[in-house]
């Protein structure tokens, strides 16, 4: 994080290089070419400007002012880390750029990086600026990299192959899926931008970013009837079996694993990208505008293709986990639900003796997850916010703004790990020493929409906005209500936050589907007092039919296995069906763990896991 005369300092040096480019203003998004919710260090474009340092927002820099825009899981970060003599603090979604720039840009040019914004971002910005009465213009390169000068290397990550033991299906069959989705489309070609999808087609992991297991590249994958045949090139190269161009940083890819890869897969350089872009000829070729750079579209508008916009064809079959997989993430929360229980006993053990701070929880936990079998690294930076800290929804402890676990105070740990069978996320809500009555009713209310969720039922083609509801309902009972999405699809062994599926308020049209990973976590925020989250992941499965019923249903299996809070359990404004719940579900989590445990910790288990009493 950078101090605010740093900030300034940095400020001005971006606006001296748009005046001399004769630019009136530039956007800078937390984003890089590959529109991931991680990015390498060389990528940090964001935070070097700013000082933010959550994982989504952007700032739009005038020549006499800028704006900070972050939704409401950063508004009280970003207030923090970013100084407000130099931006106004904006909620994207309630104060949106739309409403700034037209106030701000009438008759000013504003530039932007095609690599950093998609097709559907640039079109919106065009719409926004048009009627501001500005202009939109495309930058040939990166202002802000020009005073960057202290800028790191893009990272050169090894990648590795991720073996048929935990990929559970070969890059051959994989290819067959998104060579139907393509004839589905009428499309003959795709062009590849998000580095999970290329991780998943390819059965491969990488290291180029933080906490997820990424090689940062492209691909273009033709139908076999597609595919060109470059001369002198040997099948099954070419039309018969089809193609994928694979363009990265060769270096990345050890020559003995070269020859492990599909047959299908041509190697090229990063750097010929562009020209194979503009060199696609007539062909019909599939690229998703919304996670897609503008950059591509640009390039592939430049030569003679013909652009079929529509979804990565990768997303859905990627989406749903195949057997081998869900096993495999199955196995890999119960690795980690013992982390997670050892760290809980230890937690409730120490804060009795004496002072935890957020920092030292945070590496007991790491510590912890780190002893199980297959653990790779984190699957994110872990949130451990005591107190107030709790009520900052990414809030990421630091040196400065560590503070011990205070008793009569609530303590939420958000933290997940990599594993090559699974990747995880849990959140509890610790009550440290005796909780107020406040703090247990709010916590039962999180809990009864957690615990909806987790029951429900529902007709195959319910999307996740669908659902949403079900989780805040008891919240919005009392007037209550959390400033983020119910649910995240997360990958296997890949990305924490994975597409397409989620469960928000935000309309989302994707039929949830068996084999679909996502998350479980209603919340309630108090400002400057404490955060409550309860998480868990869960799996869509095949309902059993029901007497009577006339429709196929889908439900949830809930995947990980960690006790909650039962000091902060309210029995009395719990239904039956949900006490029943909330028993069953800790009566697994006894069963699953406690023949992995020691003594002592099981015993502790035994009592965190005990029936509730109405």
């Amino acid at each position: 994080m950078t101090d605010h005369t740093t900030q300034a300092i940095r400020l001005t040096a971006l606006r001296g290089e748009l005046r001399n480019r004769g630019l009136d203003g530039f956007l800078v998004p937390r984003a890089d070419e590959f529109q991931g919710e991680y990015v390498p260090p060389s990528a940090e474009r964001l935070s070097w400007l700013t000082g933010f340092t959550g994982s989504a927002g952007f700032a739009a820099v005038l020549m006499d002012r800028a704006a900070l825009f972050v939704d409401g899981r950063y508004t009280l970060q970003a207030a923090q880390q970013c100084n407000p003599e130099l931006y106004e603090m904006r909620h994207v979604s309630e104060q949106p750029l739309a409403a700034w720039l037209r106030a701000h840009l009438e008759g000013r040019q504003l530039g932007y990086d095609p690599w950093l914004h998609t097709e559907t971002q640039v079109r919106r910005l065009t719409t926004a600026c048009e009627r501001a009465g500005g202009l939109l213009v495309a930058c040939p390169d990166n202002p802000l990299d020009a005073v960057w000068t202290d800028r790191p290397e893009p990272p050169i990550g090894e990648i590795t192959l991720h073996p048929p033991a935990f990929a559970g299906r070969s890059t051959a069959e994989k290819y067959a899926d998104v060579v139907a989705n393509l004839r589905e489309a009428g499309a003959e070609a795709a062009v590849l931008t998000q580095p999970d999808s290329l991780a998943w087609l390819l059965n491969v992991r990488g290291s180029d970013v933080p906490r997820t297991p990424l090689p940062l590249s492209f691909a273009i994958v033709y139908t076999p009837e597609a595919a060109p045949q470059e001369e002198g090139t040997p099948a099954p190269a070419g039309n018969a079996e089809g193609r994928i161009e694979w363009f990265l940083e060769q270096r990345k890819l050890p020559e003995v694993l070269q020859a492990e890869l599909d047959p299908r897969v041509v190697l090229r350089w990063h750097s010929e990208l562009g020209e194979a872009l503009g060199g696609l000829g007539a062909r019909r070729i599939l690229v998703d505008p919304d996670s897609a750079a503008a950059w591509v579209f640009d390039r592939l508008r430049g030569g003679e293709a013909q652009i079929v916009e529509g979804a990565d064809p990768c997303a859905l079959p990627k989406a749903c986990k195949n057997p081998v997989e869900l096993e495999g993430t199955r196995a890999a929360h119960r690795r980690d639900g013992l982390a997670v229980t050892r760290f809980l006993a230890w937690l409730e053990a120490e804060t009795a003796r004496g002072a935890v701070t957020e920092m030292q929880a945070t590496e007991r936990l790491a510590a912890l997850r780190a002893e199980q079998e297959h653990f790779r690294d984190l699957s994110f930076d872990t949130i451990s916010g005591s107190g107030p800290n709790g009520a900052i929804v990414h809030y990421r402890v630091t040196e400065e703004s560590d503070r011990t676990l205070g008793q009569g105070e609530l303590y939420l740990v958000d933290s997940g790990g990599q594993y090559l069978d699974g990747t995880t996320d849990v959140t509890r809500t610790i009550a440290i020493g005796t909780p107020s009555a406040e703090m247990r009713e709010r916590y039962t209310l999180v809990l009864k929409g957690h615990v909806a969720l987790a029951r429900a039922r529902f007709p195959v083609g319910t999307s996740g906005s669908q659902l949403d509801i079900l989780a805040r309902r008891p919240l919005w009972e009392v007037g209550l209500d959390f400033d983020h999405g119910t649910g995240h699809g997360v990958g296997s062994y890949l990305s924490v936050h994975e597409g397409p599926q989620r469960i928000s308020k935000m309309p989302n049209n994707v039929a949830l589907r068996p084999g679909m990973i996502l998350s479980n976590e209603p919340g309630y925020y108090k400002t400057d007092a404490y955060g409550i989250r309860i998480e868990n992941l869960v799996a869509v499965t095949e309902a059993n039919p029901l007497p009577g019923g006339e429709r196929p249903m889908h439900a949830f299996e809930t995947l990980t296995l960690a006790p909650f809070d039962r000091h902060l359990i309210d029995p009395a404004l719990l239904t039956e069906a949900e006490r029943a719940w909330i028993d069953a579900y800790h009566a697994r989590v006894r069963e699953s763990l406690t023949p992995l445990l020691d003594a002592e910790t099981a015993g502790w288990l035994e009592g965190a896991t005990a029936p509730l009493v109405g």
